[in-house]
């Protein structure tokens, strides 16, 4: 069942709460690996001067830290509105296993709303 969008707009005001570490890399480092690896462009600009992270031929994705798994999804939503691609999240995944609760959240709303999920993790 697909949940009402002002409801799914509101989950996504509320965040996790979760506070943000120090992380390994900036997201920056995995948006330009994984970008490259897919043949996008990184941080296209859309006429309102709004960046995504990586674009495509296929997807408009955004790359968000697991702890930031919400705002992910109203970022990816707005860029494939405007850009006309499906929409992507790659969730960066640095905690392991810790962050596994994060991604089943994400994944749980994506399956809804149809957004492509990837996970990135630091290179070991």
């Amino acid at each position: 069942m697909k949940l009402p969008l002002l409801i799914l707009m509101a989950l996504l005001m509320i965040g996790t709460g979760a506070s943000q570490a120090a992380h390994l890399y900036p997201e920056k480092h995995y948006q330009k690996l994984w970008c490259d690896d897919h043949k996008g462009v990184l941080e296209f600009r859309l006429q309102d001067g709004a960046r995504v992270d990586c674009l495509t031929d296929e997807y408009a994705v955004e790359f968000d830290f697991a702890t930031k798994w919400a705002e992910s999804i109203g970022q990816a939503l707005y860029y494939a509105g405007m850009t006309g691609k499906r929409p992507g999240v790659v969730l960066i995944m640095e905690r392991g296993d810790d962050d596994g609760r994060y991604l089943k959240r994400l994944q749980s709303v994506a399956d809804q709303y149809g957004i492509q999920v990837w996970t990135t993790r630091p290179e070991e």
